[in-house]
């Protein structure tokens, strides 16, 4: 049994592998009732006050385990019952607090919120409007502000402290980068699953007479080690899935296209990332014309598919949270059907007993080295720049690489004001790129050492010879 980074992650993959075991066995009517006991059977607690409680909560991730609530516009969810362990008061003065002379919190406060009693700050809740000033006035450094590890995380600032003290997600700020999922230390938010939706798909295939796809990742290298990748696509067709396609091959095919499209315009952004451009359309919609045209890498393999198999259904399957919101938004252009993450992929395959680490290789090759590198920071760039060298353009690209959302923006604010000597701006929502998104199931950073050398392992393929293959057997499917 897989050994997971935090409980959190431990307890998300047990209600979703119980999910995914009901919906194998068409059971989930009845069957959900009894997963909260299953997974806390007691008497004692072991995480909240009590075991009610705790059932409580994982009745709540069984829903957004089964698509979440439906009317709720945000990929992300807070579980209301979960969301009540960080700490309300934002503003504090800690015992560092020296009761000066000078009192520059209280002339600093626009509130007078602040008061000294027994030379010491004390700071009235009830008038404090959390604005920090007395935090940057303090010479001692004595008053923090306590930022829930939630907002802090967000840096598209969608996440505020609601009127009823619970975590609030602005549907209108939010991008579905998953940050906050990942770093809420007690699992209050979760993204919405559509497991359900893919293992309905799969067993329908036969029924209705089609073939469902997995599109895999290029980060997907090391996330199920000890098994190779080999190993997973073999778990992946036990699973149901016709065949297993590269979503490098569409990283391919995007710089192919993003390579030609630079040269045009002479000034671009990148597409790939789904979060990056959410935030870019939502925070610069006056620059919103900068992100390239080019389909992303997910929807050019998934248009790939289906051009040589028409009827297929297309499951992505990734690191990224953003892409089920893409995909559920139809941004896809009716090419990808269903989003799935590692974790997602993870449970399923115990769900069905799977151990992929015990299975043959089965071969996965199409992709470049260039298409491969999309999953960490820089490989877009790098993979444009390879494009433009192979069709013997002379266009110098001058790169602006964006690792984080914190630097997109400030890219986007340079780009608005003509500040800056750059063309392309490569944009990443997750820090580091998709190899540390928010649901891989190894979070480290030899994620990009693994992708490295995945992307080793196609040295001498260039993204031409890549694409003309694909292309080439998708006319043959074609004509045949």
């Amino acid at each position: 049994m897989r050994v997971f980074e935090t409980h959190v992650q431990e307890l998300k993959n047990d209600v979703l592998r119980s999910v995914a075991k009901l919906a194998w066995a068409d059971d989930l009517q009845t069957g959900i009732l009894d997963i909260p006991e299953q997974l806390i059977p007691g008497p004692e607690a072991k995480m909240r006050c009590c075991i009610y409680k705790e059932r409580a909560i994982i009745s709540q991730r069984v829903k957004v385990a089964m698509g979440g609530d439906r009317t709720n516009p945000n990929l992300v969810e807070v579980l209301d019952i979960a969301c009540d362990e960080c700490p309300v008061t934002e503003i504090s003065v800690g015992p560092s607090c020296r009761g000066c002379i000078a009192t520059r919190c209280v002339h600093a406060c626009p509130k007078d919120a602040i008061t000294v009693v027994e030379r010491k700050a004390t700071i009235d809740h009830k008038k404090c409007i959390t604005c920090g000033k007395c935090v940057a006035a303090c010479p001692y450094g004595a008053i923090e502000k306590k930022t829930r590890p939630c907002e802090r995380s967000c840096k598209a600032g969608a996440i505020s402290m609601g009127e009823d003290r619970k975590a609030f997600i602005d549907p209108n700020k939010c991008t579905s980068c998953g940050a906050c999922v990942y770093q809420c230390p007690f699992g209050a938010i979760m993204d919405k699953a559509f497991i359900v939706d893919a293992i309905q798909m799969l067993q329908g295939a036969d029924k209705w007479g089609f073939h469902v796809y997995a599109a895999v990742a290029p980060s997907i290298a090391g996330q199920f080690a000890p098994a190779d990748l080999g190993q997973v696509v073999t778990g992946l067709k036990m699973l149901g899935f016709h065949d297993v396609v590269e979503v490098a091959l569409g990283a391919d095919m995007t710089a192919k296209h993003e390579a030609v499209e630079l040269e045009e315009k002479g000034m671009l952004a990148s597409s790939c990332c789904p979060a990056f451009v959410d935030f870019v359309e939502k925070n610069f919609p006056e620059q919103a014309h900068l992100i390239s045209s080019t389909p992303s890498p997910m929807i050019m393999a998934a248009r790939n598919i289906k051009k040589k198999d028409p009827s297929a259904k297309v499951i992505f399957i990734g690191p990224c949270v953003a892409k089920k919101k893409e995909v559920k938004l139809g941004k896809t252009m009716r090419a990808v059907d269903s989003a799935l993450t590692f974790e997602e992929l993870y449970a399923m395959f115990e769900s069905r007993d799977i151990d992929v680490s015990k299975l043959e290789d089965a071969d996965l090759d199409q992709a470049s080295g260039f298409g491969r590198s999309f999953a960490r920071s820089g490989g877009v760039t790098a993979a444009v720049k390879e494009a433009l060298a192979e069709r013997g353009s002379k266009f110098e690209v001058k790169p602006m690489t964006c690792s984080g959302l914190e630097a997109c923006k400030l890219a986007f604010l340079k780009a608005a004001k003509g500040i800056g000597d750059f063309n392309f701006i490569e944009g990443m929502a997750c820090e580091g790129g998709c190899v540390q998104g928010p649901a891989q199931l190894i979070r480290s950073p030899k994620n990009q050492g693994d992708v490295d050398r995945h992307a080793k392992q196609a040295e001498g393929r260039t993204i031409e010879e890549a694409v003309a293959a694909a292309e080439t057997l998708s006319q043959k499917d074609e004509a045949e």
